[in-house]
C-alpha cells in the first residue's frame, strides 16, 4: 500500500491511497471465504467451498465488492496512522480506480483537529471568592449563634423585616374555613414567606392593634382566599450579651469569647477556602477557553455535546429517574434541553484545544510509567486487568488519544500552578495555599477539597471517545 497526504483549506487534509493488485488479491480471497460461509452447495461442507467453485458459480464481482467494503476502511486506518492524521469526523471516501479490476485507488477527505495558539496562557488571572473573614462576616456568624438563645421582646413601632408578629389569623374561601390557617396567637417571623407569595408584604408595617383584611392565594393552592388578621404584638429578637459565662454555658466547647470567636473565624475561613477551591478549575477553564479565537468545528461540538448528554442520562439512570419524565415534569422540550448544553459543550472543545496547545508549548510529554498508571486506573474503574485495558486501547488505535488526555491533564496542572488568583477586590491570593501546596501532609479538610490538583473535577475531556474503547 502506498499513501500520501495533501493539506486542504479549513482544517482538512486529503489522503491518497493506492493498493497494488497482488496485495488486494488477498482481500478478495478473504471475501470469498466469507461468502463461502453463506453459500450452500451439494458436496461441500459449510464454509469449505473452494474459491474456484464459488467464482464459477457467482462470479468475481460480489467478492471484489465485499473486499472493497472490508479492506478500504482498514487501508484508510493504516494511512491515518502513517500520516498521524488527527481525525474529528468520519472521512469522506471516494474510490477512484479499481472497483472492477486492477489496483485499487481511493482518496479520503478528512476533517482534522485544528491546531491553535493560546497567546497569554502563562498570564491567566482568575477571580475566586474572597478568603478573608472580615469583622462583618464574623459578627453575622456570631449573631446567628447568639440568636439561638435570643429572647423575644415587645417593641412599640411598626413591624419590619425580621421582626416577629403575634397574630390572630382567619382564612376562608367561599365561606369555608381553610384548614391550618385559622389560629389565634400565631408567632410569625416576617420574611419567611410561609403563607403566600405576598403575605409578608401585607403585614410589613403593621402595629399592635391593627386589623386588616386582604385576599391572597395560599401556597399549595390555586384559588385565592380571604384573610382577616389582628395584630397582638410586634416583637424583635434580643440577643444575649456575649460573655465568657455565656460561651461556657452554651457552646460546651470553649471557655472564653476570644476562643469562641477564633473558632468561628477559622470555620468561616475553611468554608471560604473550600468555596474558592471549587472555583479554581472552572475559572481556569473559562479563562482559557476565551483565548481560543477560532470557530470551533461543528463535529467537535457535536461530539462533546453527545458526551454531556450521555453523562446526564447516566446520572439520571443511577438515581432511577427517566430523563423524558424529568423533562415533562420541568416543562422542557428535548430540543430546549439540548440547546442549553450546547454552549458548555463548545467550551469543552475550546478548553481541550487550548490544553493541547499548552502541552505542546511547554513540552509536556507522557512517560511510560504515567501511561502504565493510567491503564491501572482504568483497570480499577472497569474492574479488569491493566494488560486487558492496554490490549483494548492498542487494538482500537486509541493509545494516542489516551496519551493526549494525560497530556491535557498535565497542562491543566501546569496552568493551575501558574495562574494568578484574585478575589473580588482584586487582591492577589496565595496560590500555594489555594492549591494546598503549603501543607506538609496531603490530608483533606472539612471541605473535602484540600488538593484541587488531585481532584477529578471538571477536567476537560477529549473530543474523541476513548475512555472506554471497548
Amino acid at each position: 500500500m502506498k499513501s500520501s497526504v495533501e493539506p486542504l483549506e479549513g482544517n482538512k487534509v486529503k489522503l491518497y491511497v493506492e493498493v497494488e493488485e497482488d496485495e488486494f488479491e488477498r482481500d478478495i480471497d478473504r471475501a470469498f471465504k466469507e461468502i463461502a460461509k453463506e453459500v450452500r452447495l451439494p458436496g461441500f461442507r459449510n464454509g469449505k467451498v473452494p474459491r474456484k467453485v464459488l467464482e464459477a458459480r457467482v462470479g468475481l464481482a460480489p467478492a471484489r465488492e465485499q473486499a472493497l467494503r472490508n479492506a478500504v476502511p482498514e487501508y484508510l486506518a493504516k494511512a491515518v496512522r502513517e500520516h498521524d492524521v488527527d481525525l474529528i469526523a468520519t472521512p469522506e471516501v471516494e474510490i477512484t480506480d479499481g472497483e472492477e479490476e486492477g489496483p485499487v485507488e481511493f482518496d479520503a477527505t478528512c476533517e482534522i483537529r485544528p491546531t491553535v495558539t493560546v497567546a497569554g496562557y502563562g498570564g491567566l488571572r482568575v477571580e475566586v471568592p474572597a478568603l478573608e473573614v472580615d469583622d462583618d462576616a464574623l459578627k453575622e456568624a456570631r449573631d446567628e449563634e447568639l440568636a439561638r438563645s435570643a429572647a423575644l421582646v415587645d417593641v412599640d413601632r411598626a413591624a419590619e423585616h425580621g421582626d416577629f408578629v403575634d397574630l390572630d389569623i382567619a382564612a376562608e374561601r367561599d365561606g369555608e374555613e381553610l384548614a391550618g390557617l385559622n389560629v389565634d396567637g400565631w408567632s410569625y417571623e416576617i420574611g419567611q414567606g410561609w403563607v403566600s407569595d405576598d403575605f409578608d408584604e401585607h403585614i410589613t408595617g403593621v402595629s399592635v392593634g391593627d386589623e386588616l383584611s386582604f385576599e391572597t392565594t395560599p401556597k399549595g393552592t390555586e384559588e385565592p382566599a380571604q384573610f382577616s388578621i389582628t395584630v397582638n404584638a410586634v416583637q424583635t429578637r434580643e440577643l444575649p450579651e456575649a460573655t465568657d459565662e455565656w460561651v461556657e454555658e452554651n457552646t460546651g466547647e470553649f471557655e472564653t469569647v476570644a476562643e469562641w470567636e477564633a473558632s468561628i473565624r477559622e470555620r468561616l475561613g475553611d468554608q471560604r477556602l473550600g468555596a474558592a477551591r471549587q472555583q479554581l478549575v472552572p475559572g481556569v477553564r473559562t479563562a482559557l477557553a476565551k483565548l481560543v479565537e477560532i470557530d470551533v468545528p461543528e463535529p467537535m461540538i457535536d461530539s462533546a455535546l453527545n458526551r454531556r448528554m450521555q453523562g446526564v442520562v447516566q446520572q439520571f439512570a443511577a438515581q432511577g429517574v427517566d430523563l423524558q419524565q424529568w423533562l415533562e415534569m420541568t416543562g422542557q422540550e428535548p430540543e430546549q434541553f439540548v440547546d442549553q448544553m450546547r454552549a458548555p459543550a463548545e467550551e469543552d472543545v475550546r478548553v481541550d484545544l487550548a490544553l493541547r496547545a499548552v502541552a505542546d508549548a511547554e513540552t509536556l510529554e507522557v512517560e511510560d510509567g504515567e501511561l502504565d498508571a493510567e491503564y491501572e486506573r482504568l483497570a480499577m474503574q472497569y474492574q479488569q486487568k491493566p494488560k486487558e485495558i492496554r490490549k483494548v486501547y492498542e487494538q482500537n488505535d486509541a493509545v494516542p488519544e489516551l496519551i493526549a488526555q494525560i497530556r491535557t491533564g498535565k497542562a491543566m496542572d501546569w496552568l493551575m500552578r501558574h495562574t494568578e488568583f484574585v478575589d473580588d477586590a482584586g487582591t492577589v491570593l496565595d496560590r500555594d495555599h489555594l492549591l494546598g501546596l503549603d501543607q506538609e501532609t496531603d490530608t483533606a479538610d472539612d471541605t473535602g477539597s484540600d488538593d484541587p490538583l488531585a481532584a477529578d473535577v471538571d477536567q476537560p475531556e477529549s473530543t474523541t471517545d476513548t475512555e472506554d474503547p471497548s
